[in-house]
């Protein structure tokens, strides 16, 4: 549930992280391969359906999902952007990006895989993506998840219902307590959601733009 309510989140949260005190690495960013006709740019939030491929800093290759697709997992795969359900570096590096474009981003360790590393990937490893996004989609949206929101049954959400429910949601999935954080992304929620400007968002602004493209 966390996953599919922070598609609606990410932008705020990792906005707010952003504007802390402490200096972030970053990415770099070449483009590869743009189209001539891009519809629309990739968003914290969305779907992006995506291949790529996957090098040590020495060139070696430790993943290619063009591969055998009998394979493992070597076929495009289907991730949230902004949500950490890839690498933090893919988060970052693959914001405003159009369909069909090709980027390569050099990401480090502490976008990466950090001290620990991970299977293949060893400690404090430099990575170099070669990544095509093939397809965008908005993330999903449920009543299901607006009604655990919906603290009163009244059928809109507050910013005190938005405010609790970011805060439990936070606390049970390991998080700590930010009260500030919390407050800019209701504030940043609101503005974005909040269509007629009536202080609260109610059922169909919630789920509305996204009821047809669920997957």
């Amino acid at each position: 549930m966390l996953l599919r309510l922070l598609s609606w989140f990410c932008s705020s949260l990792l906005a707010a992280v952003c504007g802390g005190a402490l200096p972030e690495a970053e990415v770099n960013i070449e483009v590869l391969h743009k189209p001539f006709i891009c519809h629309r740019k990739t968003k914290y939030g969305d779907m992006l359906l995506v291949h790529h491929q996957g090098f040590f800093e020495n060139g070696t290759i430790f993943h290619d999902s063009r591969g055998d697709p009998t394979d493992g997992d070597k076929q495009a795969m289907w991730f949230t952007l902004g949500i950490r359900e890839a690498i933090k570096g893919w988060d970052k590096g693959l914001q405003n990006m159009c369909a069909g474009e090709k980027r390569k981003l050099i990401i480090p360790p502490a976008l990466a895989f950090g001290k620990e590393g991970k299977g293949k990937i060893p400690p404090e490893s430099t990575l170099t993506f070669i990544i095509e996004l093939l397809e965008i989609r908005n993330g999903p949206r449920s009543h299901e998840s607006f009604q655990e929101m919906d603290l009163n049954d009244d059928w809109k959400l507050s910013k005190s219902e938005v405010r609790q429910y970011l805060k439990k949601e936070f606390e049970h999935n390991g998080y700590p307590p930010n009260d500030t954080l919390h407050e800019n992304m209701v504030e940043d929620i609101f503005t974005k959601e909040d269509e007629n400007k009536d202080g609260f968002i109610s059922a169909k602004e919630f789920t509305y733009k996204y009821k047809h493209d669920e997957l």
